[in-house]
């Protein structure tokens, strides 16, 4: 099955350092969906903050039968339907390899 791999780009570099209260409950909502995903059998084999000095982004790295399938998942994350200037970056990785640690 296909791996891609998805870059949250916050609205500006600071966000994860200056992120208002109101932010703060999107990307909660934005965590808890990811995770109910994850529970529901979605196949993620990284999710989380990058600390890039130059700014900080989510990545998630997911197994999906196609690139709509990722593409419908990151557009319902509140992060995206919060309408809080976050967008997403989805490619494929063709020889991505899902494997279970533990």
């Amino acid at each position: 099955m296909p791996v891609f791999f998805c870059k949250l780009v916050p609205p500006r570099p600071t966000f994860a350092l200056d992120l208002s209260p109101a932010e703060a409950d999107v990307m909660g909502r934005h965590a808890l969906y990811w995770q109910r995903s994850i529970d529901g059998g979605l196949r993620v084999f990284a999710l989380g903050p990058v600390m890039d000095p130059a700014g900080v982004f989510g990545i998630i790295v997911v197994e999906a039968e196609d690139e709509s399938v990722v593409r419908g998942l990151t557009a319902e994350d509140p992060a995206i339907r919060a309408d809080i200037g976050m967008r997403y970056e989805i490619h494929p990785m063709p020889r991505g390899v899902m494997h279970s640690v533990g």
